[in-house]
Formats: structure tokens, sequence, C-alpha cells
């Protein structure tokens, strides 16, 4: 009988897939536990359908996170902290710092875990921050420190 996986079902196959299973096996099994629908003329239409809509919203996405990027390219985000001798920070400055800072002057929200710091920035001036927007797209962030007064 063919099925077509609603849900990823271990050694059988991933969501969207269409395939050959047992009669028994998908009607015991994956038809009744939600895992499976036959695999009908008007199922594999609206599979179809619904594969056409995720495709549209990926591209979309896509091209959003391109504009994001060209935006935040231009940007400068400026954060002050307490320095010592050779402009040596007290503390640091971190990813969840950048990115409150970031919504509250230009009203972009990043999710900290978006910004792909490898250690705290801990000296003054400008350091270029890599921001992951998409998995194809990745902004760089000019982050400004300059000494508190």
């Amino acid at each position: 009988m063919k099925v077509i996986f609603l849900k990823d079902v271990k050694g059988k196959g991933k969501k969207g897939d269409v395939k050959n299973v047992a009669d028994g096996y998908a009607h015991n099994f994956l038809i009744k536990n939600g895992l499976a629908i036959e695999a009908t003329s008007g199922n594999i239409k609206s599979l179809d359908n619904q594969k056409k809509k995720e495709q549209q919203a990926a591209k979309q996405e896509l091209e959003e996170a391109k504009k994001l990027k060209e935006e935040m390219e231009q940007l400068t985000v400026e954060l002050q902290a307490k320095s010592g001798e050779g402009g040596r920070l007290f503390g640091s400055i971190t990813s969840k710092q950048i990115a409150a800072e970031l919504k509250k002057t230009h009203q972009i929200k990043v999710d900290k875990r978006k910004i792909l710091l490898d250690d705290a920035i801990r000296s003054l001036g400008v350091t270029k921050v890599p921001v992951k927007l998409h998995q194809d797209v990745t902004a760089t962030l000019n982050v400004h420190v300059s000494e508190e007064k």
C-alpha cells in the first residue's frame, strides 16, 4: 500500500515521502497513529501544493534576510564600557548586549544566539561581528566600543 508520511518514522521514511509499505503496517500502525495517510491522487496533489507553499515561504524568507543584511552592514552599534590601561575593558561586551542595543537604537530584533561572537569583546574600538540571519546569509555588523565617562 502506498502511503504519504506525515511525520518522520525511523527506518521507514521522512515527512512528505511517498512509499510503499505492507498493508497491515499501514493500517494498524502508520494510519492509526497519525504518522501517514493513504496516497490517493487528492492527497498527493495537496502534498504538492503544500510543498510549493513551503518553497515560496523559504524563498521569501531568504529575500528578507538579504535585505536585512544590506541594512545591517551600513549600521554601527555604539556601546560604552568602563576601561582601564591600554583600552582594556573591565568586564566584556557580550552578544546579549549587542542584540539589546541593536533592538533599542535601530529597531532590529536579532536573537543573541545568531550573533557569532567567538569570544566576548574585551577592548575599545571597532570590531566586526558576524551575524547569521539565514542559513545562507551572514551579515557583518560593526560594533564600536567607546570609553564610558
